[in-house]
């Protein structure tokens, strides 16, 4: 793998490259007191507090290329190659790319990593997933040329069962991220690492929910995706789950035996900050971040040692 992430260093990442959805939650947090650069607030607060003790950190291509100075030194920035990822259609689930941004402005901003974002249906169409193939390679060519490093995340899902939170696609979901792994390690997309869903929900999984999946049978899983994975490395993510479950995730993933490079979290890190900006303002946030926040990312790298 390309430098900067090395083989023998754990990522630990934080992501807060989220948009409108995020500037919909600020928003009504901050009632009549909400202002246009709220979210940019909010980004800028969890860069300056979260970059010095995560490894990397992710931010947005609307926002970001202002965000990357401000990052620590030690830190790794990535940015994200996508528009808006809740701006996209129910049919074909293909991510916009952005507009204000190439892929070719990623060395001169200061952006050693690409991020690229895109539901994968394993089960879909073969012509569809196809057009996804051509897109995913297309991307990976483009970095591989100019030394950019390409973390790609798929999001899995599959038509036949719309609620992603259902016993139903609880009982789907090993398969589909297994499938979806095995897709992408293959070497023509040149891709350097993956960012991956933890593949049980553990809302349906024995000793943490409603059973409808064993512990063993969940062990498995977490094993099955670590072998598909093979040389290729990959990070979970949090994929908004709360910050007590997305460790409990980790414990579980690591004691499952699952070879994971480290973690991306997002809303497991700041969701609960969105409320104390809204209500108190930037100064308490960037507290909280600094305290609590930074308690969060040493709890989840104590999870995944």
């Amino acid at each position: 793998m390309p430098a900067p992430f090395k083989p023998h260093e754990p990522i630990r990442g934080v992501a807060v490259d989220q948009g409108s959805g995020l500037a919909a939650a600020i928003a009504a947090a901050r009632g009549a007191d909400a202002r246009d650069d709220d979210l940019e607030t909010f980004k800028r607060i969890v860069v300056e507090t979260a970059s010095p003790v995560a490894t990397t950190l992710l931010v947005d291509s609307t926002y970001g290329p202002h965000l990357l100075p401000l990052m620590a030194p030690a830190c790794i920035p990535m940015l994200a190659f996508e528009a808006d990822v809740y701006h996209i259609a129910d049919e074909d689930r293909i991510t916009r790319l952005p507009d204000n941004l190439t892929l070719e402005q990623f060395p001169a901003l200061g952006a050693p990593v690409l991020k690229f974002f895109l539901y994968y249906g394993p089960n879909d169409p073969p012509e569809l997933n196809q057009r996804k193939f051509d897109l995913v390679r297309s991307i990976g060519n483009r970095c591989r040329a100019q030394g950019t490093t390409f973390l790609f995340e798929p999001i899995v899902y599959d038509r036949a069962v719309s609620d992603g939170a259902s016993k139903e696609y609880a009982l789907l979901k090993p398969e589909l991220v297994r499938r979806a792994v095995e897709d992408f390690v293959n070497p023509d997309y040149k891709i350097d690492i993956l960012k991956i869903e933890i593949p049980v929900t553990l809302d349906f999984v024995e000793g943490f929910g409603t059973p409808a999946m064993s512990r063993r049978d969940a062990e498995a899983a977490v094993v099955d995706v670590s072998n598909a994975a093979g040389d290729m490395p990959f990070v979970y993510l949090s994929a908004g789950v709360t910050y007590e479950r997305f460790v409990e995730g980790l414990e579980f993933c690591k004691s499952s035996s699952g070879k994971a490079a480290g973690y991306m979290c997002g809303r497991a890190l700041w969701s609960d900050a969105i409320g104390i900006f809204g209500s108190e303002g930037a100064n308490a946030m960037a507290r909280w971040m600094e305290t609590t926040g930074r308690d969060r990312l040493a709890g989840m790298n104590e999870a995944i040692a």
